[in-house]
């Protein structure tokens, strides 16, 4: 391979980025825009959750129980309510996501030792919303039930209450449970693909459309002097793109970067061959510039986005989308990206997802080139 020869392809599609500046300066904000909306649009967090309260009873340990509610971050109380015709009209016309509704023997029930039954009417159309809202509100509930049974062994002359088992949960990683701590690594992760991949599906299919690719093989150029050549400017971009992306994530959204920047950059480097490669192939087979772009959107995008673990967990996915995760290069990245990002993890673990990396890398790279030789023919 020539060193020269490289270089003056090198050049060429610098030349090419260059004049296409509207592109460059596309490609260069796209991840920031991706990042910010995403970032930020994003979020497994449920707080304020808007609250009605119908309380048929109006007395002061009605109150005491809804004081529970008043002072947890997860809700609000949005309006106090007369009949379960407002209920319905509030959760309707989605003021409200859940109603609670006091029983008219509330404190007659607790004072005589029975059980309260206090109804929670909860917006259910959003599943995963209506699910964290049962929790919440069942946290809140067994909190208030705990003193109430203190008070009642008081009454009876117990002086001390130990509880036989109290679990001590103790988070790691990621300690305030924040949803942009998952998410902004995992979104660096799709964001890449994406962006790596569009960079070069375009570049091989531009040269045949403008005709231009004859010419090229008519220098003694060799396959892998133009592949080089060809990709070298787009790596450099995607690089920079990656930079960017992480200095949002350290300094934006606070995301802290426990581990190695050095580490992650290296192997964000390899990451960036594997889409490139990627791209190259898309651009080699497709047979026009629409092409291209279809192909490097339903190849990239979507596939990191479900399947690659950023947003769902792998293991919660059917076994066949379990397998079918594991084709898709992002999936590695993300594992690299929060273990890096979170546990401050190095090779010593991340070694098996660099190695199929480089396995995607190869692959990618030397069909793209076997191809791009069976086209010239």
């Amino acid at each position: 391979m020539d060193i020269v020869r490289t270089w003056a392809v090198f050049r060429k599609e610098l030349i090419h980025i260059r004049r296409d500046l509207p592109s460059l300066i596309q490609v260069i904000l796209l991840p920031v825009m991706l990042l910010l909306l995403n970032g930020y649009a994003l979020t497994f967090d449920l707080t304020d959750v808007p609250l009605a309260v119908y309380d048929q009873e109006q007395s002061r340990v009605s109150q005491d129980f809804l004081q529970g509610f008043r002072g947890t971050r997860y809700f609000k109380i949005h309006s106090s309510v007369f009949s379960y015709d407002e209920i319905a009209d509030l959760i309707n016309s989605r003021q409200v996501k859940v109603a609670l509704v006091l029983p008219f023997d509330f404190s007659r029930s607790l004072k005589t030792g029975q059980t309260a039954r206090v109804q929670a009417i909860i917006d259910g159309t959003d599943a995963n919303t209506a699910n964290l809202i049962i929790g919440y509100l069942q946290s809140v509930t067994a909190a208030y039930s705990q003193q109430v049974i203190l008070k009642r062994l008081h009454f009876k002359g117990f002086s001390r209450l130990e509880l036989p088992i109290k679990s001590d949960p103790r988070i790691w990683f990621n300690e305030d449970l924040e949803s942009r701590n998952f998410i902004v690594p995992g979104l660096i992760a799709i964001i890449m693909t994406m962006v790596g991949a569009l960079l070069t599906a375009l570049c091989i299919i531009r040269e045949k459309e403008r005709g231009s690719m004859e010419g090229l093989m008519g220098t003694p150029l060799k396959k892998w002097e133009l592949i080089l050549g060809k990709l070298g400017p787009y790596f450099l971009v995607g690089m920079l793109d990656m930079f960017i992306a992480m200095a949002m994530g350290e300094f934006l959204f606070q995301v802290p970067l426990r581990g190695s920047a050095w580490l992650f950059m290296v192997l964000a480097a390899l990451f960036m061959l594997v889409v490139l490669g990627q791209g190259l192939l898309i651009s080699v087979i497709a047979r026009s510039t629409l092409d291209a772009y279809q192909m490097a959107m339903l190849t990239t995008f979507l596939p990191s986005f479900i399947l690659s673990g950023a947003m769902f967990a792998i293991h919660q996915m059917p076994q066949a989308l379990q397998v079918a995760s594991y084709l898709v290069p992002a999936t590695y990245l993300v594992t690299i990206s929060k273990g890096i990002y979170l546990k401050g993890i190095g090779m010593k673990i991340l070694w098996p997802d660099a190695l199929m990396l480089c396995g995607f890398a190869a692959f990618f790279l030397l069909t793209a080139g076997r191809k791009l030789v069976k086209k010239i023919q």
